[in-house]
C-alpha cells in the first residue's frame, strides 16, 4: 500500500475509527499550516460530492480508491476488526488510475463514475476476485462472467472496490445461525457497537457503508436481507421490485422472491445506484415484466413535499412487542401527520399460510437454482451440485463448527420445479401476498404506501444460540415480491433503528419520494462510533 502523500492522516483512526480531519482548510483543497498536507475527509460524503471534487479536481480517483483502501486495511482486520470486507480488488488503484486518464481528458461519463462500491460476496465478477457466498466450498471460484449489477456498475464508471462478507449462503443454510458469519469470512460485526450483530445476510455491504469503507454496496434480498441489515447498521436499504434488476450472475435462493439492491447512508444515493441498475435481460425473464415500469433516473422523484396528501397504511402487527421500537414508530408517525399524510391503521395484511408456502417455494426454488448455478461455472467449478455441498461440509473443519446445514438437506430433498406440491405452493404463495394481499390492502384504503418498523435494535451476537429476532416488516414485501425502502427513523441507546415504506409492484417513484422526505426532514443518520459495548 502506497502512502497517502497527499491526505491527512493525523487523526486517522482516533478512538472511534473515523477518518477526521482536524484541518479547517481541506474542502479548499489548500496546503494546512497546521499539518502541512492537504485533507480529504470522506466520512459521510455522497456520491454527489464525490462527482463533484472529480469535476473540480479537489482530489482524483486514484487518491479516492487509496483511502478507502487504507480505511479497509485499518478498520477490517485491524482496529475495530469489522470483518466487513472478504476481499479487495487488486486491480482498484489500476482502475482509478485508467478513469483518472479519462477524467483528465473530459470525456467522463457515467452516473456512478469513480464512485468505489462494494458487492456482496453472492453476486459474481469476472476479475481476480472470487464468489463464494461465504462458503468455503466455493473459496478460489471464480465465475466465467460478469453479473448483470457487476456489468451495470462499470458500464457506470463504479469501481467494484470488493468483495463484502454475508451470512453464508445469503442464511438459507441452517437451522439457526449467526447473521454475519460465513465459513470464509467469520462474523462481521456491528460498527455502531461491536459486540452487536449486523444482521443479515447483507452484513457485509451494510457494515461496509455505514463504517464508511466504501461509497455504496450492492445487497441481495430473499427475505429482509436487505432491510434488516440497512436497519441495524442505520442505512438506506431499497429492496426493488423482483425484476427491476436483472439477477443474472448471482447465487441463488429463489427465482421468485431474490432481488439485488442498494444500500447507501442517504435516499438519493439509492436512486442514483438503483438507476444504473434498470434494465430488461433476456437471461433473466423477471426482467421482461418492467418494461414501462423502469427508469434510468430516479433522481426525478427526490422532491421535498411528497408526503403531503398520501395516504400511508401503518402496519401495526410489529408493534406491542418493543415499546422503544413503538416510541420512535408513533414520532415517525406524528412527522408523516404533520407534514400532510393521512395514516390508516393495518392489522393483517398476507392472507394465511402465505409464509408456510413461501418456505416451500424457497426449499424448491434453492436446489433447482443453486445446481444451474453450480453447472454454470463450467468444468473448473469446485462442486458441481448441492450434493457435493453437504458432503463437503460434513467433512470440512469450520463449515459445520457452529451451526449445521439444516436447509441445504431439506431443499436436496426436494422435487423438480414440476412437482404439484411446488406449484401449489407458488399459487398460494402469490396469491395470498398480492391479489388478496398488498394488492387488496391498499385497494380497500386507497392507500399510496404502508409503513412499519424494519426491526429493533441490534441483539448482541451469539454463536451459541444463535439470531434473535423480534420486530420486523419485511416478510410482507419479500414474499409478493414488491419494492420495500427503509431509512434511520431514530436510535435506541446508540443503536439505529429505520421505518419501512413499502407498496404495490414497480411503485418505487412513489417510495422514493416520501423516504426522500422523510429523510430531509429528520436526518437521523449518525455515523457510527465502533463502541466495544453498550455497557462501557
Amino acid at each position: 500500500m502506497k502512502k497517502l502523500s497527499t491526505f491527512l492522516l493525523g487523526a486517522y483512526l482516533l478512538g472511534s475509527g473515523l477518518f477526521i480531519s482536524s484541518c479547517s482548510q481541506t474542502s479548499q483543497h489548500k496546503s494546512c499550516s497546521t499539518c502541512g498536507e492537504i485533507g480529504l475527509p470522506i466520512s459521510e460524503m455522497t456520491i454527489t460530492q464525490m462527482l463533484d471534487g472529480y469535476h473540480t479536481h479537489r482530489f482524483t480517483v486514484h487518491q479516492i480508491v487509496e483511502t478507502y483502501l487504507t480505511r479497509i486495511n485499518a478498520m477490517n482486520k485491524k482496529g475495530p476488526h469489522l470483518n466487513a470486507i472478504i476481499t479487495v480488488n487488486p486491480d482498484a488503484l489500476k482502475i482509478a488510475d485508467s478513469l483518472d486518464k479519462i477524467l483528465a481528458s473530459g470525456k467522463e461519463k457515467g452516473s456512478l463514475f469513480g464512485i468505489p462500491v462494494v458487492l456482496k460476496d453472492n453476486i459474481d465478477t469476472h476479475d481476480k476476485m472470487a464468489t463464494t457466498a461465504g462458503s468455503r466450498a466455493l473459496a478460489g471460484s471464480h465465475p466465467l462472467h460478469d453479473s448483470w449489477v457487476a456489468h451495470k456498475l462499470r458500464a457506470a464508471g463504479a469501481i467494484i472496490l470488493g468483495k463484502a462478507n454475508l451470512s453464508e449462503w445469503a442464511n438459507f443454510r441452517s437451522s439457526f445461525s449467526s447473521s454475519g458469519w460465513s465459513g470464509v469470512g467469520g462474523q462481521t460485526r456491528n460498527p455502531y457497537i461491536l459486540d452487536r450483530n449486523p444482521c443479515g445476510s447483507s452484513s457485509g455491504p451494510g457494515v461496509a457503508v455505514s463504517a464508511n469503507l466504501a461509497m455504496a454496496g450492492i445487497g441481495t434480498e430473499t427475505d429482509g436481507s436487505i432491510m434488516c441489515p440497512s436497519n441495524a447498521n442505520g442505512l438506506v436499504g431499497l429492496k426493488p421490485t423482483v425484476g427491476l434488476i436483472s439477477r443474472s450472475g448471482i447465487v441463488p435462493i429463489s427465482f421468485t422472491q431474490d432481488t439485488p439492491g442498494p444500500m447507501t447512508r442517504t435516499v438519493t444515493d439509492a436512486a442514483i445506484l438503483l438507476g444504473a441498475l434498470t434494465g430488461i435481460d433476456s437471461t433473466d425473464s423477471k426482467t421482461l415484466a418492467s418494461k414501462g415500469h423502469a427508469y434510468h433516473d430516479y433522481t426525478q422523484f427526490l422532491k421535498k413535499g411528497g408526503l403531503k396528501g398520501k395516504r400511508i397504511g401503518l402496519y401495526t402487527a410489529p408493534l406491542g412487542k418493543d415499546y422503544k421500537v413503538d416510541t420512535l414508530m408513533y414520532r415517525a408517525v406524528r412527522f408523516l401527520e404533520n407534514h400532510g399524510a393521512t395514516i390508516v391503521k393495518i392489522n393483517s395484511i398476507l392472507q394465511p399460510h402465505v409464509e408456510s408456502s413461501s418456505f416451500q417455494v424457497l426449499l424448491y426454488e434453492f436446489k433447482d437454482g443453486l445446481n444451474k448455478y453450480l453447472k454454470s461455472l463450467g468444468p473448473k467449478a469446485p462442486i458441481k451440485n448441492m450434493k457435493e455441498l453437504i458432503a463437503f461440509n460434513k467433512k470440512d473443519t469450520v463449515e459445520l463448527k457452529y451451526f449445521d446445514q439444516q436447509l441445504i438437506l431439506e431443499a436436496e430433498a426436494k422435487g423438480d420445479l414440476n412437482s404439484p406440491q411446488y406449484k401449489k405452493a407458488l399459487a398460494t404463495m402469490l396469491k395470498g401476498s398480492r391479489a388478496q394481499g398488498i394488492d387488496r390492502v391498499m385497494d380497500k384504503n386507497h392507500l399510496d404506501a404502508i409503513i412499519g418498523p424494519t426491526g429493533g435494535p441490534a441483539w448482541k451476537t451469539d454463536l451459541v444460540n444463535g439470531d434473535h429476532f423480534m420486530v420486523g416488516c419485511s416478510s410482507v414485501a419479500a414474499i409478493s415480491g414488491y419494492p420495500n425502502i427503509t431509512v434511520p427513523m431514530g436510535f435506541i441507546q446508540g443503536l439505529p433503528v429505520g421505518i419501512s415504506l413499502f407498496g404495490r409492484a414497480w411503485s418505487e417513484p412513489v417510495l422514493i419520494q416520501m423516504a426522500y422526505d422523510f429523510e430531509q426532514g429528520t436526518h437521523v443518520r449518525k455515523a457510527p462510533q465502533f463502541l466495544k459495548t453498550d455497557l462501557q
